[in-house]
């Protein structure tokens, strides 16, 4: 967000913070909605890739469409095994997967 716009809402009386500091996430919690975040779009993007929809992907994996959408918008509810299992499926290799986190950006 740009300062002008921070400035004028706190002369309006809001209060500007990040995500976290309203969710009162502790800097662990924060680095795992991060890390899962980064598995969901890693997942969509590859899936993409190989030009799959996420009913291809969801018999690969035997889940349901649903829980595919549901880990692409990085759901709560989906574990982190399954975005694992879901990388793998479509090819991705352990290399692969740690080059998604060393090329990332650090926030």
């Amino acid at each position: 967000m740009k300062d002008d716009k921070i400035d004028k809402l706190k002369v309006a009386g809001w209060s500007v913070g990040s995500t976290s500091e309203f969710l009162g996430l502790s800097k662990e919690e924060e680095k795992f909605v991060e890390f899962k975040m980064t598995l969901a779009n890693a997942v969509k993007q590859l899936r993409k890739t190989i030009g799959l929809t996420q009913v291809d992907l969801a018999k690969r994996i035997g889940s349901s469409q649903s829980r595919i959408a549901k880990m692409e918008a990085s759901d709560s509810s989906v574990s982190t095994d399954l975005m694992m299992k879901s990388l793998f499926s479509l090819g991705a290799s352990s290399s692969d997967i740690a080059k998604i986190f060393s090329t990332r950006k650090s926030a």
